[in-house]
């Protein structure tokens, strides 16, 4: 296998190459996010291993840098970090496995073989369309009609969180969770808010609502 290990420590990047190439595989180094990004984008790797508190660019920032490019490589974080919700974070940002350190380096070939061995995904489209509204993943652009609407980065996070899901009962927790990165109620009206901002600005000059409330449910998208 092509392995790209994404890894700031120096010394845990030499024992992992130094590993992996007694393994048979070929493996080439980035030792921050930028450079990982930059080398991972023309897909040419089987495996992609990654660490998440790298510098410049940190590793959910460059698995969503690639999955939001139409980069499908099978990806495996490898990091300290290993609770809970640091393990759903990661996968929910495009990872395909999760290895917390310290870890047993026969565990870490057996899981990269694995990933090797899965068909490749199709990939995500970079363009999501609810009825006469459109994301564009890449430019960061939302249009409705035709018409740009300008979104502030939140905003535009729960957009594409709900486009993601377009039908799809949204609740007020997954929200909290996957917009705000919250594990806990705040016990504010945080999403309500900005709901209601969202709703503001694509539902103008008597548009039809696109987000509906579902009273003791939570919140769906769909066209009229």
């Amino acid at each position: 296998m092509k392995i790209l290990v994404v890894e700031d420590d120096a010394e845990t990047a030499e024992w992992l190459r130094r590993g992996l190439s007694e393994a048979g595989h070929t493996v080439d180094h980035a030792a921050d996010g930028r450079d990982g990004l930059f080398l991972a984008s023309d897909g040419g790797y089987d495996v992609l291993v990654v660490d998440r508190m790298l510098p410049k660019l940190d590793g959910i920032g460059l698995v969503k840098a690639l999955r939001a490019a139409g980069v499908k490589t099978p990806t495996l974080f490898l990091t300290a970090r290993a609770g809970v919700g640091d393990r759903v974070e990661g996968l929910e940002a495009g990872a395909d496995d999760y290895l917390g350190k310290p870890f047993a380096f026969a565990e870490l070939l057996a899981r990269l073989n694995a990933l090797a061995r899965r068909p490749p995904l199709s990939a995500e489209p970079t363009v999501l369309r609810v009825a006469d509204l459109e994301m564009d993943l890449l430019k960061r652009s939302v249009t409705r009609g035709g018409q740009r609407i300008e979104l502030q980065p939140r905003e535009f996070r729960l957009l594409e969180f709900l486009m993601r899901r377009e039908g799809q009962v949204v609740t007020r927790t997954m929200l909290l969770e996957g917009v705000w990165d919250f594990h806990f109620d705040p016990r504010t009206s945080v999403v309500e808010t900005h709901i209601s901002r969202l709703r503001a600005k694509l539902d103008q000059n008597g548009a039809a609502p696109l987000i509906h409330t579902l009273r003791g449910a939570g919140y769906v998208i769909r066209a009229p």
